[in-house]
C-alpha cells in the first residue's frame, strides 16, 4: 500500500524538480497530486519522463487523506496551506523559509540529522533548509565529528535559478541584450544591479546589523542543525550562474586535521564526492554539478593563517540537494523509520 502526495508549488522550479525526482526514485506514491494557484490550473507539468500531471486548485484543496505534503510554492503561501495540511493530518515537508527556525519544528539533512524527523509529531511539519546551508552542513558534519569545528567563514557563490524562474529569465535576457547594446535596465526585475557578466553581495533583505537575511540564515540553521556553538559568518553573492551554487569554507577546528583526514572523512560521508586533484580541471564547478545529487568537494588544502584550519571548495545543484532531492530524501526516511504503511 502506497502514499497519497500532494506536491504544491508544482509549477516552480523545485516543485517540478519534487515531482521529477519522486518519479526517478520510484517514491512509493498510489497517487500524486499537482497543486498550484489558480492560473495555473489545467497546466500540465511532467511526471517523471512518460507521466504528465494535471494542476489542481490549491485554494480550496481538501487535504484530508493526503499522507506527505511537499511544499514550496514560497513563504507567505506556506504559512497558510502548510498549516492547514498538518492540521487535516498531513506530514508537511516545506521548503520554504517560514518555519525553518521555530523551536518545534526539525529542520533537517537526513545524512546530517535524521533523527530530528521524529520531532515532526510536535506539528506535523519539517522543515527543509535553505539551499547554501545544507550542501554546506554536508561537507561540515563529516568533519565536525573528527575535529570539531570552532568557527567557519563562508563565501557563497549562488546561481540564480535560487531566485526563481524570474531571475533565470533576467540573466539570459540581460546576456542577450548585453550583445546587441540593449539597455540592462530593459531586463532588470529581479535583481537590484546588474546580474548578467556582474556579481552582487545581496541576496534577500539587509538587517540591522549589516549582514543579509541569507548570511544570517546560513549561521542560524548551522547552528540548529548541526551544533549551537559553532562560530559562523558569511557572505553570500548572486553569481551569473544558471543552476548551481558554489561555496569557499574556511574551518578553524578545535583539534588538529590534516588534509589527508578531512578527504578520508568526506570520501565516507553519504552524499558526498571528493574530487580534489592539484591539476587543471582537477576540481568541480557548477556546470558539472547541475543535474547531479552529490555535494563535490574539491581545493582541500590546510590555512597556516591559523591553528586547525582548512579552507574547502563545494559545489551543488541547488534545485536538487539544495531543495528537491533533500524533501524527497526527507520523505524517504520518514516513511522509512515513522510512518510505515502495513502491508
Amino acid at each position: 500500500m502506497g502514499y497519497r502526495v500532494a506536491v504544491v508549488g508544482a509549477t516552480g522550479n523545485v516543485g517540478r524538480e519534487m515531482l521529477q525526482i519522486l518519479a526517478e526514485r520510484e517514491f512509493p506514491a498510489d497517487e500524486v497530486i499537482a497543486l498550484a494557484s489558480a492560473r495555473s490550473v489545467g497546466t500540465e507539468v511532467s511526471y517523471g519522463e512518460d507521466d504528465v500531471l494535471k494542476i489542481r486548485k490549491l485554494d480550496d484543496f481538501d487535504f484530508t487523506n493526503i499522507d506527505i505534503v511537499l511544499s514550496s510554492p514560497g513563504a507567505s503561501v506556506s504559512a497558510k496551506y502548510s498549516t492547514i495540511a498538518a492540521e487535516a493530518g498531513a506530514v508537511v515537508i516545506d521548503n520554504t523559509s517560514y518555519f525553518r527556525m521555530e523551536p518545534d519544528v526539525p529542520l533537517v539533512v537526513p545524512e546530517v540529522n535524521p533523527d530530528a524527523i521524529a520531532g515532526y509529531k510536535k506539528r506535523g511539519i519539517i522543515a527543509n533548509p535553505n539551499c547554501s546551508t545544507i550542501q554546506m552542513v554536508m561537507v561540515l558534519k563529516p568533519l565536525h565529528d573528527i575535529a570539531r569545528i570552532k568557527r567557519v567563514v563562508v563565501a557563497t557563490y549562488q546561481s540564480v535559478s535560487g531566485s526563481g524562474k524570474v531571475a533565470m529569465d533576467e540573466l539570459f535576457n540581460q546576456t542577450r541584450g548585453i550583445f546587441v547594446n540593449e539597455p540592462v535596465q530593459q531586463h532588470q526585475e529581479e535583481f537590484t544591479k546588474q546580474i548578467a557578466f556582474n556579481v552582487i553581495p545581496h541576496i534577500d533583505i539587509f538587517m540591522d546589523d549589516g549582514s543579509t537575511k541569507e548570511e544570517w540564515k546560513m549561521a542560524a540553521e548551522t547552528n540548529k542543525i548541526l551544533d549551537p556553538d559553532i562560530r559562523m559568518t558569511a557572505t553570500c553573492v548572486r553569481a551569473p550562474v544558471f543552476i548551481g551554487h558554489a561555496e569557499a569554507i574556511n574551518i578553524e577546528f578545535a583539534k588538529p586535521i590534516t588534509e589527508d583526514q578531512a578527504r578520508e572523512a568526506l570520501r565516507a560521508a553519504p552524499g558526498v564526492s571528493v574530487i580534489d586533484n592539484r591539476v587543471d580541471e582537477g576540481y568541480v564547478t557548477p556546470a558539472e554539478c547541475a543535474g547531479e545529487d552529490a555535494v563535490f568537494v574539491s581545493r582541500i588544502r590546510c590555512d597556516p593563517t591559523i591553528e586547525n584550519g582548512l579552507n574547502i571548495w563545494c559545489v551543488s545543484d541547488n534545485l536538487r540537494k539544495g531543495a528537491a532531492l533533500n524533501t524527497v530524501q526527507i520523505a524517504e526516511e520518514l516513511i522509512r523509520s515513522h510512518m510505515q504503511k502495513a502491508a
